[in-house]
């Protein structure tokens, strides 16, 4: 076995392998940029090394200085995580070279599958269906009009050596067409080197199904079963889940089968993902397409970790190390269900632009009494299924014994895999993903209840986040019924995300909780310095203004009344807290509340909302307050997030029409279309390209 372990990588990746290596007894090097210096898997690590500025391609994508860094340190070992070097076959031969061993598959492998032209020529030749398209390399804009349009409406644009949702445009027009693929090519080069593009026809209303798969050194694979990862915004998988609630075991052996027959084809080892494209109307096992080959460690792998009970990033290592595989087809399991939600630093109410900062609060369970590593002692969901059903065996044999016996079980678990801390900064260079959110329980039901558990307990200030979002996706009827497209997102908020509906009785209980937590400060304010008076009792009637609606609010000792109606709640409330409990059927109701000026924002299930609290007495006059106006901005072209400005398309003095492109921001290295509103002439304009551009920044103004 190894003795020193390189991690290639940054983030919640690199502490993820981090603490397989700390577990198996392995010597850990970090290896960071500038913007990395103090990040957690820096600190975790027993060394780390100092690689170079921020950009990825001034540090984490330099090759020679990852392997000078491995035999500086005597590491006998790299792990590449994913993304970055991880499919890059030049860097997994480097490795070779330098006697360094690779953690994952052989660069032939890599190379056959890592190419998205090629790998598709190659499973066309192996038997593999494939979605219809052009393989070939496209010359120029015009070339890929006349083959989009011989293909046939929808297609989409990929670049060749693209993935993770990067270098991919859906085009259903020879406009989208004409607009999308330069911008494809540019993202290609940018983000891996290569702008090559092919097109292909897009699947409409397809479920997008994955098989991971795991192969050692001597000829065995397995398929680990399935993840559904359809829930995708921009091609990005947002959500994850295993086993899929669509895939039947018939289908599941189909899949397995012909993904370890592609495997086996190119000699595949290591731990690998095939991408299948399925009809949401097939139920046959026949109607899926291969989409590519990830030869890597996929993102979404804790949700396969918890239903087999399988540690991958340990099989990696130890296949790596030339050992072979300890268990056989018939031995992989599927042990309840798991759902994984990718929390990003984006803001879902304003078009999910993406959001930098520094993380002024962190704190991703919600509590006061976090251990410094608490994934460190993780049990996987599937070994804890099978710990539980040994105990429950056991207790019905005495049972038994005994002439009477009850079974019966409630029980999830949280996992959150994460490489960010508070006080750290979300950066503009890299991949906005702050943390995985895993939960796992007996059933899907189950397991998405303790999503929305965990999500209500989730804790960040600072950039924005996708919270609410995720939280209102677990609520969607469509979502918990299992009916899930790739157009999921686009289908359901087709004019964008504004908070998650909140029921009658839901509005209801926050009113009680706003005016008990006003009561409780108002209380506060008496005892401290006598601002009520010294006999007088803190105010127990009060008027909460919710979304335009008044709630009357009643606080006795003998519960809490809104609307007339008494609410059945038991909460406890001390200023300052940033959560208030409530206890209530049939779950509690976990509460995220902050202090305005003049009440509460409380967030919960998927939505905040501001709570305008004011003693019933004094209610009356508040209507007589002026409203701000806020002003217009309308003739403005703002910069909707943090970028660079890549593209000025016009000038002062130009005249354009409503929706005409007028401007590029890259963000996070996805490039953005800035479009104009309405009709009108340039007045001024203020940007150049290269310009770095704030939120809200004028890029130009219209007459």
């Amino acid at each position: 076995m190894f003795k020193k372990i390189l991690v290639a990588n940054r983030g919640e990746i690199a502490c993820r392998v981090m603490r397989t290596a700390k577990k198996m007894g392995i010597a850990t090097v970090a290896v960071y940029s500038d913007a990395d210096a103090r990040a957690p898997h820096v600190l975790m690590a027993d060394e780390a090394v100092r690689l170079g500025p921020p950009p990825a391609g001034e540090s984490y994508l330099l090759a020679d200085l990852i392997l000078l860094a491995a035999k500086e340190t005597g590491a006998d070992c790299i792990h590449p995580g994913y993304g970055f070097l991880s499919e890059r076959e030049s860097f997994a031969k480097a490795c070779a070279e330098a006697g360094i061993a690779f953690v994952g598959p052989p660069p032939n492998a890599i190379a056959a599958m890592g190419d998205k032209i090629e790998s598709k020529k190659l499973a066309k030749a192996a038997g593999v269906n494939v979605v219809p398209g052009f393989l070939g390399e496209i010359a120029d804009t015009d070339e890929a009009v006349k083959i989009a349009s011989e293909i046939g409406y929808p297609v989409m644009m990929k670049a060749s050596a693209g993935g993770g949702g990067k270098g991919m445009r859906l085009a259903y027009s020879e406009q989208d067409v004409r607009e999308g693929f330069e911008a494809t090519k540019r993202e290609g080069l940018a983000s891996f080197g290569d702008d090559r593009v092919f097109i292909e026809k897009f699947i409409e209303s397809p479920r997008h199904i994955e098989i991971q798969v795991l192969g050692d050194q001597h000829g065995n694979i397995v398929y680990l079963n399935e993840r559904e990862c359809s829930i995708q915004r921009r091609h990005q998988k947002v959500v994850e889940e295993a086993p899929s609630p669509f895939v039947s075991p018939e289908m599941r052996r189909r899949m397995g089968e012909q993904a370890v027959a592609l495997s086996r084809a190119v000699g595949y080892y290591s731990a690998g993902t095939v991408e299948l494209i399925v009809s949401g109307a097939d139920t046959t096992g026949e109607g899926f397409y291969f989409l590519e080959m990830n030869t890597r460690l996929q993102v979404e792998h804790p949700v396969t970790e918890e239903i087999t009970g399988l540690d991958l990033v340990e099989q990696m290592i130890r296949v790596a190390a030339g050992e072979k595989l300890t268990f056989g087809q018939d031995d992989v399991r599927i042990d309840g269900w798991s759902i994984e939600n990718r929390v990003y630093a984006e803001d879902p109410y304003r078009g999910f632009l993406p959001s930098i900062g520094r993380l002024i609060r962190y704190n991703p369970r919600g509590d006061n009494d976090v251990e410094d590593d608490p994934s460190a002692h993780h049990v996987t969901g599937s070994e804890l299924w099978r710990e539980y059903q040994a105990e429950q065996e056991e207790a019905k044999e005495t049972a038994f014994a005994e002439g009477s016996w009850a079974y019966g079980y409630t029980m999830s678990q949280t996992r959150i895999d994460d490489g960010v801390a508070e006080g750290g900064e979300v950066s503009m260079f890299y991949d906005p993903m702050i943390a995985k959110l895993i939960t796992w329980a007996p059933t899907r039901e189950e397991a998405i209840d303790a999503q929305i558990a965990a999500l209500d307990r989730f804790e960040i200030e600072g950039p924005g986040n996708n919270i609410d979002f995720l939280s209102a996706l677990m609520q969607h009827p469509r979502f918990r019924e299992g009916r899930l497209t790739t157009g999921f997102i686009a289908e359901e908020y087709p004019e964008g995300f504004a908070g998650a509906p909140a029921s009658v009785e839901l509005l209801k209980q926050l009113a009680g909780i706003a005016a008990f937590a006003a009561t409780a400060e108002a209380d506060r304010a008496r005892r401290i310095d006598g601002q009520l008076g010294k006999r007088l009792r803190p105010p127990a009637a009060w008027i909460v203004r919710m979304h335009g609606k008044d709630h009357a609010v009643e606080i006795s000792t003998d519960g809490i009344a809104v609307d007339g109606e008494d609410l059945d709640l038991a909460m406890e409330y001390t200023p300052g807290d940033r959560f208030v409990t409530a206890e209530m059927l049939p779950r509690n109701l976990t509460v995220k509340i902050a202090r305005t000026r003049t009440g509460f924002r409380l967030t919960t299930r998927g939505a905040s909302h501001i709570a305008r609290v004011l003693p019933a007495h004094v209610a009356p006059y508040a209507e007589h307050l002026i409203e701000k106006i806020p002003p217009d901005l309308s003739k403005f072209l703002l910069c909707p997030m943090p970028g660079l400005l890549m593209r000025l398309d016009v000038a002062a003095g130009d005249k354009v029409e409503a929706g005409q492109p007028l401007a590029v921001v890259e963000a996070m290295k996805m490039e953005n279309i800035l479009r104009a509103e309405k009709a009108g002439t340039v007045k001024s304009v203020n940007a150049k390209p290269g310009d770095s551009l704030a939120v809200d920044e004028v890029i130009l103004e219209m007459e």
